[in-house]
């Protein structure tokens, strides 16, 4: 979230973890301290916005700091749900226990609402005399724990559960001494899932509806990978992300490779898709490149247009991608950082210093480690990450010296 508002990478803001993060002193490493709200010194890309004469309308999760720091402090003329909850505070049914969404109905569905509201923003702001432009930021709770749906699609899923065929494979495997689930059974997660279909629906729906989806640019992505592997064996995480492995609060491509979708009328093209990796630095310096914005090169620094592709171009002019996680997780991670550069991703694991290589082309599911096969690979990427994380000025974990194996 940090990365997608400022376009830097969470190291270069000082945010590398979810606020406020695990927690945990019997560790092998000392983790680095975070800061715990979006520094009111960065210019965001709604205040961009906001001052070219853009109304600003955020929704739902927002997770990057409390009272001084909503939305309505980076840019955002009217918020509707954000708040410093990384998840919904009163879960997804009303009443909401928000202190920026006021209660619906009874039994009222988070998800619903947060679309309604959505729909009622672009109304009012179509509507006006004269139409104004508009950013609309809605970022869903869904899906997210508490893993909370309508009995009436949990009735439809478990019912699809029953009369699909018994699969025989295996329902979870280690990861590192972790345990990840392989199959998506989950019917109250399926639910959610619907119910998020559905809202997005709604929206662009009253987009077409309203006679202005010819000029509105839509940007649809997701903050992470499922969750799907944590320490325990019992009571399985809520879904799966093969082929992918592991899924969030890893490093593995189930944690960091999410979906993603732009429109962008008479430009992009239905159907369409692009192999190359992007990331959510990029939303900044593309939103302005597409609105004939001036750019921030000192803002959005770590970010590069996407315009390039959307116009049908191969490749963009980056060498690589990092990742940094120095923390600890609640899915058992292990504390690393990696980098993407062409078709290889490389991850060093930071307690025991020791690096995998995987070639993502032809591995997508991260199977075959080829760290002992391609020394020279290794050694070239591994220096490029270092370089990066000097670069961005990146805190490292530091040993324990307090740690004792239980």
């Amino acid at each position: 979230r940090a990365s997608i508002m400022t376009g830097k990478y969470p190291t270069t803001v000082g945010i590398t973890d979810w606020i406020p993060g695990a927690g945990g002193k019997n560790r092998p490493l000392i983790t680095p301290e975070d800061i715990h709200e979006l520094p009111l010194a960065e210019v965001t890309f709604p205040e961009v916005l906001n001052d070219a004469g853009y109304k600003t309308f955020f929704a739902g999760k927002w997770h990057l700091g409390n009272e001084g720091f909503f939305p309505e402090d980076q840019g955002f003329d009217i918020n509707r749900g954000g708040n410093h909850k990384g998840s919904p505070p009163g879960g997804y049914f009303s009443p909401y226990k928000n202190p920026r969404l006021t209660d619906g109905a009874e039994g009222e569905y988070l998800t619903d609402r947060l679309a309604e509201e959505s729909v009622q923003f672009i109304e009012a702001h179509t509507n006006s005399a004269p139409a104004e432009l508009f950013l609309l930021y809605l970022s869903f709770y869904t899906v997210h724990t508490p893993i909370q749906a309508k009995k009436d699609l949990i009735e439809k899923y478990d019912n699809k559960l029953k009369s699909s065929p018994a699969d025989p494979s295996p329902d979870s495997r280690d990861e590192h001494g972790n345990t990840t689930r392989l199959k998506q059974t989950n019917t109250a997660y399926a639910s959610m899932v619907q119910s998020m279909d559905e809202a997005v629906g709604k929206v662009l729906q009253r987009i077409k509806k309203l006679g202005i989806e010819d000029n509105t640019i839509i940007f649809f992505m997701s903050d992470n990978g499922g969750l799907s592997t944590k320490p325990s064996k019992v009571n399985l995480c809520p879904t799966s992300n093969l082929p992918l492995r592991a899924g969030k609060g890893w490093l593995y491509e189930g944690g960091i490779r999410e979906p993603m979708i732009i429109k962008w009328p008479g430009v992009t093209k239905p159907g369409s898709t692009c192999p190359q990796p992007v990331t959510s630095t990029d939303f900044y310096p593309t939103i302005l490149d597409i609105l004939d914005l001036p750019p921030r090169p000192d803002q959005h620094k770590d970010g590069v247009s996407l315009v390039p592709l959307l116009k049908g171009a191969a490749d963009l002019p980056r060498e690589a991608i990092y990742w940094h996680y120095p923390h600890y997780h609640g899915s058992g991670s292990r504390l690393g950082g990696a980098i993407r550069a062409g078709d290889y991703k490389l991850i060093e694991f930071f307690e025991d210093n020791t690096v995998e290589l995987y070639n993502l082309k032809d591995d997508l599911g991260e199977q075959h480690d080829l760290a002992k096969k391609m020394p020279e690979k290794v050694a070239k990427l591994k220096k490029m990450l270092h370089q990066w994380r000097k670069a961005t000025n990146a805190k490292m974990p530091r040993p324990n010296p307090n740690y004792r194996p239980e």
